[in-house]
């Protein structure tokens, strides 16, 4: 209660807390809201709703203080003056027979009140506010019966909020790890040691960590590979691995003969780590056991108890599936990237001509999409280049790319005409022979025409323009050529651009990705790439396909982006053959 309104603020950091505490202050049998850390209401029950003549959306994310504390005029209270701010403030429970509240008619609610703090998620206290209407011969809950009772079970329904708000945040296996670590550390341990059912079957110990010196504290020597787990050891460690149940564990569970490997390691871990009291319980994924999470005190004098069980295995439920959902994915995400890496050519060598490509995949779809480029010989001996970009970013657009990739080359190969002819034939044949609704695309042929000169001929079906850039850094579009995206008018005539091309320049191809922002216009984007790749007109062409990937590919870009460089030879140049590059599928 102690700052200005952020109502969007507010309302993001806790909508699962606040669904999980609304449903338990519903059950409270008078009016009840929860603040976090700065005052901001993150939950409302329907007695508060109802006394106040305010509903939910009234409430949530406003400032409590502001917006409800009045003194007996009806005047707004310095908070400097509250009663309630003062406990507030002070973290610590409160009571008053008599207060006021402003309703949402403006009409004051005498009411008698009680404030206590309400632990919301790790190092974030907030408060908890009950109250009902005044009555001079009634009684107030006492602070005792709700801290003992109620409060608890609010704060056990907010870390479980927190929990699976904080988890299902990420697809990433490692970052999952270190946020269940800072959830439960120091708030309910002080250490936590997370190990691991690889997909071979072996165990990891994947995270040992301590709470120290008011931060988390890795210890990398205890980490590591484990023994193997036997079908039959009744110790707590091996049970949890086999789904067998959680278990409470001292030093003295281990102090035995060891009866496996795995046994000799968590003696070990408690000698090393001073751990006292200990919960170990299974990580459940939705079809088997994924792990074992290891709570420890070890400073602390309290040990824990059975009653804390279900809390861990919350927990842990949570963290299982938030580990099955992040395996999923990494796994998807490396089926698609090796399926990008086939799907993607390598370059040809050409006699005189340096050539690269590069491919980044759309940073939130499934590694791979609809953008592609090629380049392949003619039968005359040519060189055709080609860029595009299927409507889409996932699997089924990478799909259509390959199909329209393996028909052009077709097409391209069969048919001794200009590009324009080729693409319109191309255009027409497509809704028979592809499943592929729209798409943008470049075809040109490139080939020496005497002289030391190269002639680029090129359509372009509603792409986004070449970009031809000089060794002595003037870079311009060639907008000639263009046409109307394939799969909107078939038939329609396309027409051919032709253009010689200076010694040394580099011609540019590219995908929308490259030049796009939701928030920009795409000629800001156009203009940004245009000057980049001015300035790298000096690089070799490897730093500069990278460099312009690097530099003019705008922050906030979602879609993938593929890029098609060639370099031409300066005058007079022997035939060597060219670079060769395929395009590394990056992770973006």
């Amino acid at each position: 209660m102690t700052g200005p309104s952020r109502p969007a603020e507010a309302a993001k950091r806790v909508g699962a807390v606040r669904r999980l505490l609304s449903d338990a202050l519903d059950r409270l049998g008078l009016g009840a809201y929860a603040v976090d850390a700065d005052g901001c209401i993150v939950a409302v029950n329907a007695q508060a709703q109802a006394l106040l003549g305010r509903d939910a959306e009234g409430l949530l994310g406003q400032d409590a203080h502001d917006l409800l504390h009045r003194d007996a005029h009806g005047r707004g209270m310095p908070r400097s003056r509250c009663p309630m701010m003062e406990a507030f403030v002070a973290g610590r429970a409160r009571q008053e027979d008599l207060g006021y509240f402003e309703r949402g008619d403006g009409a004051l609610l005498a009411m008698s009140w009680l404030v206590a703090p309400l632990r919301l998620r790790p190092g974030d206290t907030g408060a908890l506010v009950t109250f009902h209407e005044y009555d001079p011969a009634g009684a107030h809950p006492a602070v005792p019966d709700i801290e003992a009772g109620l409060l608890p079970e609010l704060e056990r329904l907010a870390l479980l909020a927190e929990t699976t708000t904080q988890l299902t945040a990420t697809l990433d296996v490692g970052e999952a790890l270190d946020r269940l670590v800072r959830l439960v550390l120091p708030l309910l341990a002080d250490w936590a040691v997370i190990d691991l059912i690889t997909d071979n079957d072996e165990v990891s110990r994947a995270v040992v960590a301590c709470f120290e010196d008011g931060r988390i504290v890795r210890r990398d020597d205890l980490q590591g590979a484990m023994p193997p787990v036997l079908p039959a050891s009744p110790l707590p460690l091996s049970r949890a691995l086999r789904g067998a149940g959680s278990t409470l564990a001292t030093p003295q569970t281990y102090q035995g003969p060891p009866d496996s490997g795995i046994a000799l390691e968590q003696r070990n871990l408690f000698e090393a780590t001073g751990i006292q009291s200990a919960v170990i319980a299974p990580i459940r994924g939705l079809r088997e056991v994924l792990g074992a999470l290891t709570l420890g005190r070890s400073r602390r004098p309290d040990a824990f108890t059975t009653a804390e069980i279900p809390l861990v295995e919350d927990i842990t439920r949570r963290a299982g599936l938030a580990l099955d959902n992040a395996r999923l994915y990494q796994r998807q995400r490396k089926v698609a990237e090796t399926m990008q890496r086939h799907l993607l050519p390598q370059m040809p060598h050409v006699p005189g001509l340096q050539m690269t490509a590069r491919y980044l995949p759309a940073p939130h779809a499934s590694q791979v999409g609809g953008d592609w480029y090629d380049a392949f010989h003619l039968p005359d001996r040519a060189l055709a280049l080609v860029i595009g970009d299927v409507v889409g970013h996932d699997l089924d657009a990478a799909a259509g790319m390959a199909q329209l990739r393996n028909i052009l080359r077709a097409y391209a190969w069969s048919q001794q005409d200009p590009p324009g002819e080729i693409v319109s034939r191309f255009d027409r044949a497509l809704p028979h022979i592809a499943e592929v609704g729209m798409a943008t695309m470049i075809l040109g042929r490139l080939e020496r025409v005497g002289g030391g000169l190269w002639q680029w001929q090129w359509t372009n079906a509603g792409h986004p323009p070449p970009l031809l850039v000089t060794r002595d850094g003037q870079a311009r579009y060639l907008t000639d050529g263009h046409g109307l995206l394939l799969g909107t008018e078939a038939g329609v005539p396309r027409v051919n651009a032709t253009s010689v091309l200076p010694p040394r320049s580099t011609l540019v191809l590219y995908t929308d990705g490259l030049v796009e922002a939701p928030r920009h216009p795409i000629d800001h984007g156009m203009e940004r790439l245009r000057r980049h790749a001015a300035s790298l007109a000096h690089r070799p062409l490897e730093s500069f396909s990278d460099l312009l990937m690097e530099r003019a590919r705008p922050l906030d870009n979602d879609d993938d982006v593929a890029l098609l460089a060639v370099r031409l030879p300066a005058p007079g140049a022997s035939e060597a053959p060219g670079t060769e590059t395929s395009a590394p599928v990056s992770p973006g």
